[in-house]
């Protein structure tokens, strides 16, 4: 297999014309490569947590593989191609890197009560093994969580973590593809932590020249991170843009510990009362908020 075996395997999926609210292929594998060129063309993987889902996939979707509206992937011989399925929703939620909402709320118990940091990359398998906990269906199977670490070393998967006191209390983890990065799953253990988690990682990536995040399902939770759904097709005219001649590069990630309360917005200063007179001589009241 080529170095431009994965690029070439997923070029030839329609991902364009793809279903909507099904899969765009089946099959492939989940090699590091293949990955990255899956993201990069707008899908990602959701492999059958066991045999059962597997032969649930085969028997919903057969007729539409055999029409062509669902490719098949070439994988390993011995692979069952429905074991692993790569979707690329319509409408996909985005967000820009810069455009993370945490609420007035939130916002102000960063400023006054939790002393929570955060860093970059430093549990990756721990906020793999917290995303996966508990979840139905179990989407984030081992082999997936093996191969994401695989992606995590080769610096392609990147995480956040938020901590309190030194313990993980809110987690974190994305795909990046170009200037677009793909959040796939977050976790909390103390309300809002995962919040945070987002609001950091793409302050981190607004920064190394970052431009959109991309959170795959539309839900009213990542539309109050600030979400908003667009046509795939405007989605994937973003990867192309991003991977095309005099696109910015993105630099790597700042994975210092840094403050969590550096992503609160500053506390506004309370407008004068009408008709007040501030200037030389005037002192406002004592008892006024001064931020």
């Amino acid at each position: 297999m080529t170095a431009t075996a994965p690029e070439e395997l997923f070029a030839a999926v329609d991902v364009a014309r793809a279903p909507a609210d099904g899969p765009a292929a089946f099959g492939g594998d989940l090699a590091p490569g293949t990955l990255l060129a899956a993201y990069r063309h707008g899908l990602f993987p959701l492999p059958a947590a066991d045999a059962y889902a597997s032969a649930f996939n085969e028997a919903r979707y057969e007729e539409e593989v055999e029409a062509g509206r669902i490719a098949l992937l070439p994988g390993p011989a011995a692979a069952d191609p429905y074991a692993l399925a790569w979707w690329s929703p319509d409408p996909r939620p985005v967000l820009a890197a810069d455009g993370v909402r945490l609420g007035r709320k939130l916002s102000r118990l960063l400023r006054n009560r939790l002393d929570w940091s955060t860093t970059a990359d430093a549990a990756f398998e721990q906020v793999l093994e917290a995303c996966a906990e508990g979840r139905e269906p179990p989407w984030l199977t081992r082999d997936l969580r093996e191969a994401l670490t695989a992606l995590h070393r080769l610096g392609g998967a990147h995480s956040v973590e938020v901590w309190e006191e030194g313990e993980l209390v809110g987690g974190v983890f994305g795909i990046t593809a170009g200037p677009v990065l793909s959040l796939d799953s977050m976790f909390h253990r103390r309300p809002d932590a995962a919040r945070v988690a987002v609001a950091d990682l793409a302050a981190r990536f607004a920064a190394a020249g970052g431009r959109l995040l991309d959170a795959q399902w539309d839900s009213p939770h990542v539309r109050s991170l600030g979400a908003a759904p667009q046509p795939r097709a405007h989605y994937l005219a973003a990867l192309a843009a991003g991977a095309g001649p005099g696109a910015g590069t993105v630099a790597p990630l700042d994975t210092a510990r840094l403050p969590a309360v550096r992503l609160a917005p500053a506390k506004p200063r309370p407008p004068w009362p009408p008709g007040h007179r501030h200037g030389r001589g005037h002192r406002p009241a004592a008892s006024a908020d001064r931020g």
